[in-house]
C-alpha cells in the first residue's frame, strides 16, 4: 500500500464510505439491521451531540479503509467519563497496514482531549487477528460479559 494513511471525523458527506465499511462490518459478524437503525446510527455519528456516539474513518489515499465508533459516558467508579470503543472494521485489504491501530490511537487521543482516562471494547473470542492487535495495545479484562435474555 503506497499510498499514505490518514484519519478524520466522519462527516455527511462520508455516508456511502461509512456504509460500505459498516455493512461489510456487519456482515463479519453474520449481522443485519433494518435500514432504519442503519440511518440512525450514521445520523446520531454526525450530530455532534454530547451523548451521542462518534466515529473517525482511515483512508488510504481516496479511499476508506477502515472505521471506529466510540461513545463517552459516566461510569460509578469514576469522576470523569469513560470512553467505549464500540465499533472497529479494517477492510480486508487494508488489515495489516496500521490502520486498525491508526483509529484506536484516534480514539485514545479523543478521549485524552475529552478527559476520559479509561478507554474500553469487547471483541468477539473467536477474533483472531483483531486481538493479537489489542495484546500489543492494551490490556484484557479479567471480566466475562453477559448479555439479558429476552
Amino acid at each position: 500500500m503506497t499510498d499514505s494513511l490518514s484519519i478524520r471525523p466522519i462527516t455527511a458527506p462520508d455516508e456511502a464510505a461509512w456504509r460500505a465499511l459498516w455493512l461489510a462490518y456487519l456482515r463479519f459478524y453474520d449481522t443485519d439491521l433494518p435500514e432504519s437503525v442503519i440511518a440512525n446510527t450514521f445520523a446520531r455519528l454526525i450530530s455532534g451531540a454530547a451523548a451521542e456516539p462518534r466515529g473517525f474513518l482511515a483512508f488510504r489515499g481516496e479511499k476508506a479503509v477502515g472505521l471506529v465508533h466510540y461513545l463517552f459516558h459516566r461510569h460509578c467508579w469514576r469522576v470523569e467519563d469513560v470512553c467505549y470503543l464500540q465499533d472497529l472494521f479494517t477492510a480486508p485489504e487494508a488489515r495489516g497496514h496500521g490502520a486498525g491501530r491508526a483509529l484506536i490511537a484516534a480514539v485514545y487521543d479523543a478521549a485524552d482531549a475529552a478527559g476520559a482516562p479509561a478507554v474500553y471494547w469487547l471483541t468477539a473470542e473467536n477474533n483472531a487477528r483483531a486481538r493479537a492487535l489489542y495484546d500489543r495495545i492494551g490490556r484484557k479484562s479479567p471480566f466475562i460479559r453477559y448479555n439479558r435474555v429476552l
